[in-house]
């Protein structure tokens, strides 16, 4: 027991060893920590500064959370998710984009989302920066076909139900610091104007109640005063737009006429334009497709071409 001493003296704390284990633990929680890090996105440093708008964004965090949420994956090449917002009559007849879910099959392609990623690609391959501006927003299909790719979106949509699915998309893309929404429509004036919501499509809505009942086929709509505001209010001079969408169920004309410096750019400058061109919606409130392509013309829009229902517009 003489040398017992030796056993029972305590252990250095700094020894070679406990430091080199140190260093790997050391080591390891940084490679956590910025491994867990969102990712970073230098191409779109300009999300984190702070913008200022003549009216306020939607605050998701006070409006009341919508439920249920039943959210389904859209499977185009950037996929997203989005939050079901017409629910039919449940459990009788519930809608068939929940009857897809509910059966393990994917929600269909929406040719806006796939058309939005296309021309994305397109611009960022050429090395153009800049936002979507996305006018009759509905639930998002073209706003975080945008989003999940990096890109800075502005949403106009008038509509509480679909702010709140806006809002599902948000928080289940994790694009919040990407996506702005407003409870607004775009329009020529700034003001209010009346919108129809339609019993049973309460996700929808139309300026013109003949057309809400065109687009949807129902026989009853509600009125309401939603804030109206014209694009060339809200976006600053400096900005740059690569995408215009705009699909408002036959108001597009007046959204055109509201963003007249947006679209009186120069050749390079100027947003790609899509827009729903529905001659019946159109002359339900009072428009025609032939106005809105003299109109074009004007501000030097001189190529349009038809895909389905909407045009596409560039210089």
């Amino acid at each position: 027991m003489a040398n017992a001493w030796r056993r029972d003296k305590p252990k250095a704390l700094l020894s070679p060893k406990n430091i080199l284990a140190l260093s790997f633990f050391f080591l390891l929680f940084i490679f956590f920590f910025l491994y867990n890090r969102p990712p970073s996105n230098p191409n779109f440093t300009q999300t984190l500064k702070p913008q200022i708008y003549p009216i306020q964004p939607f605050n998701c965090f006070d409006s009341p959370q919508a439920y249920p949420v039943i959210a389904s994956i859209v499977g185009v090449k950037h996929p997203f998710l989005y939050s079901l917002s017409d629910f039919g009559n449940l459990p009788e007849k519930p809608h068939k984009n929940i009857v897809r879910v509910l059966k393990g099959k994917p929600f269909r392609k929406p040719d806006i989302s796939v058309t939005i990623q296309e021309l994305l690609e397109k611009f960022r391959s050429e090395g153009r920066d800049g936002i979507v501006i996305d006018v009759g927003a509905n639930v998002g299909m073209a706003t975080f076909a945008a989003a999940v790719m990096g890109f800075r979106v502005l949403a106009f949509e008038p509509v509480f139900e679909n702010l709140q699915r806006n809002c599902d998309g948000i928080f289940l893309n994790r694009v919040g610091d990407r996506v702005t929404v407003f409870e607004a429509a775009a329009s020529d004036k700034h003001g209010n104007i009346t919108f129809h919501k339609l019993v049973g499509r309460l996700d929808n809505s139309a300026v013109s109640a003949t057309g809400a009942k065109l687009a949807f086929k129902s026989n009853e709509e509600v009125a309401l005063q939603v804030r109206s505001i014209p694009l060339d209010k809200v976006l600053p001079p400096s900005e740059s737009v690569l995408v215009l969408k705009i699909d408002l169920q036959g108001w597009e004309y007046h959204v055109l006429k509201g963003a007249k410096k947006l679209l009186s750019r120069k050749k390079g400058e100027a947003p790609y334009l899509i827009y729903e061109e529905d001659e019946r919606l159109l002359q339900a409130s009072n428009g025609s497709s032939k106005e809105i392509r003299d109109y074009l013309q004007s501000v030097g829009y001189n190529h349009c071409m038809q895909h389905g229902t909407d045009a596409h517009c560039t210089k």
